[in-house]
């Protein structure tokens, strides 16, 4: 039992010792100044006016969100948005011209190129 109770506290003071080291490791994060430019993030598309009542209107909104969700939540990159808009612009264009199997057409293809479900809607 003596011996036990030799080893103690240089036990004690080494955890001790190493706590107090690790402490002084802490450095709070860098907040950056007020007023520092934030870096500029997604921004909505800019369409012509859609026919209400198109199918490829009711397309182009659901790929639209979902995309939006996706760059808004980090998984998907701002350079791969910015492809998938110019495609998404292209099929705005078409559905607004009234070629609506043509915009569904152009947005189909653009999820299966970028890796998104596409069902053949009708």
């Amino acid at each position: 039992m003596e011996k036990m109770s030799r080893f103690r506290p240089p036990l004690l003071q080494a955890a001790l010792l190493a706590a107090a080291s690790l402490g002084g490791c802490y450095q709070p994060a860098a907040y950056p100044p007020p007023g520092a430019a934030v870096p500029p993030g997604p921004h909505p598309p800019s369409w012509p006016a859609l026919p209400a009542n198109a199918a490829c209107t009711g397309d182009l909104a659901r790929f639209q969100n979902v995309v939006w969700g996706d760059v808004t939540t980090g998984n998907l990159n701002q350079s791969v948005y910015e492809l998938i808009e110019a495609d998404l612009a292209r099929a705005a264009n078409s559905c607004a011209a009234g070629h609506d199997e043509e915009a569904r057409g152009i947005v189909r293809s653009a999820k299966l190129k970028h890796g998104y479900r596409a069902y053949l809607e009708r």
